[in-house]
């Protein structure tokens, strides 16, 4: 496992941060190109990124998702102390992928998510409430990443406190695993990662008893089939799972509406469309995950020699499929660079492809849309801070602002 030295991670975090020129470049070179920043080939263009997702079995996805830091001994031992993990879907290859999947694909399907929408829209308005009458609020930290971890709770089968304890949790092993941290900020983190695995071990204990209707009993009984207590690899496998999706369901969705909204907002025009035609809110979500998609891309790496656009890989390579690079092919997409609310439906990579395409999509996707409803009715009015000044995260699995500071007049 490859790790970013702290003197690279400048030059990581400033392609992080605006990736799109690196990306241009490589879909208008020959083969494809390596990257030293990400230690990888980075595969930009449309058709190419399809290929390699239409084959797993020549692209392994066991790199899926590559930590850029390394914890140090200090934050090690403190993760000792958690649940040992085991494989998850998204670094998971052939039958164990389809089976770690399952559970996801049933527990995320489209009756569960219409039967969660009643709670999203209450959620979401309740939020919004909050600060309605404020005439400002920072978007990010008060609604963007509230929602997400609220309804996650709820499919998980979480109690509220402990849902906002699991989202924290969570956050605290991506930045561990991502961010250049000194010890204390590591242990602190550590600490935290640990208290979340023995949470999502305690309920899923629980439902091992008392099986209920939500997707913790769903992902226990799909990945240990059967009664009885379950043993330290199913422990291991369950919480590792159950963690995977606790970050991967919350992160993603908070960056997808901070970064919607941004951009809506960057483009007034389109704001005043959507808000004038509330039936444009799908057309506008589809755009934004195109045209700057949250998860930029994942990682594989090829378990033969390959040849990849022309380029001739070893086995082993090392490559980055860049999901936003290929949603701006204009082989595929007329005026790629430009956010168009009105543009005709197309193929898009922002959930992926293939047997790894994202399960959460519906899910997301319509957290997004009830947040437009929900702040074009009541706060049309709704504009960035002209004072504050707008930075992306550098990460390429959960772009969006850092933070997003908006402003309104108040009636």
């Amino acid at each position: 496992m490859a790790i970013v030295e702290d003197t690279a991670f400048e030059a990581l975090d400033a392609l992080q941060r605006d990736p799109y020129a690196l990306y241009a470049r490589a879909r208008e070179a020959d083969g494809v190109t390596f990257v030293r920043e990400l230690g990888a080939w980075l595969v930009a263009r449309h058709a190419d990124a399809r290929a390699v997702l239409s084959d797993p079995d020549t692209y392994s996805s066991a790199n899926a998702i590559r930590p850029d830091a390394a914890p140090s001994p200090a934050a090690l031992a403190e993760l000792a102390k958690g649940i040992s993990g085991g494989p998850v879907a998204v670094t998971a290859d052939g039958e164990a992928h389809l089976d770690l999947r399952a559970p996801l694909t049933r527990g995320l399907s489209g009756t569960r998510v219409t039967a969660v929408v009643p709670f999203i829209l209450e959620r979401a308005e309740s939020l919004v409430g909050e600060f309605a009458a404020d005439g400002r609020a920072e978007l990010m930290a008060r609604y963007a990443r509230r929602l997400p971890g609220d309804v996650l709770g709820r499919l998980l089968g979480l109690d509220p406190a402990d849902a906002r304890t699991a989202v924290h949790g969570g956050r605290q092993a991506e930045r561990l695993l991502f961010r250049p941290l000194d010890v204390d900020e590591q242990v602190a983190a550590a600490r935290d990662v640990v208290r979340l695995q023995h949470l999502l071990d305690a309920y899923a204990h629980a439902r091992r008893i008392e099986p209920r209707d939500d997707l913790i009993s769903e992902i226990v009984q799909g990945i240990a089939p059967g009664s009885g207590d379950l043993d330290p690899d199913q422990r291991g496998q369950v919480v590792a799972n159950l963690q995977n999706l606790v970050i991967a369901g919350h992160l993603t969705t908070a960056a997808l509406i901070g970064t919607t909204v941004l951009r809506l907002l960057r483009h007034r025009d389109r704001w005043e469309r959507l808000c004038a035609h509330p039936e444009v809110v799908p057309a506008a979500v589809e755009e934004v995950a195109r045209h700057d998609t949250v998860v930029q891309g994942f990682r594989r790496v090829t378990t033969r020699p390959a040849t990849l656009a022309g380029t001739e890989l070893p086995a082993g390579a090392e490559i980055f499929v860049a999901f936003a690079a290929a949603n701006r092919d204009p082989e595929v997409h007329e005026r790629p660079d430009e956010f168009d609310i009105d543009r005709p439906p197309s193929r898009h990579l922002a959930f992926g492809h293939g047997v790894h395409a994202c399960p959460g999509a519906q899910l997301g996707r319509e957290q997004v849309r009830i947040t437009l409803e929900t702040l074009s009715r009541r706060l049309p009015g709704l504009r960035l801070d002209p004072g504050s000044r707008v930075t992306m995260l550098p990460t390429m699995i959960h772009r969006s602002p850092e933070r997003l500071d908006l402003v309104w007049d108040v009636n």
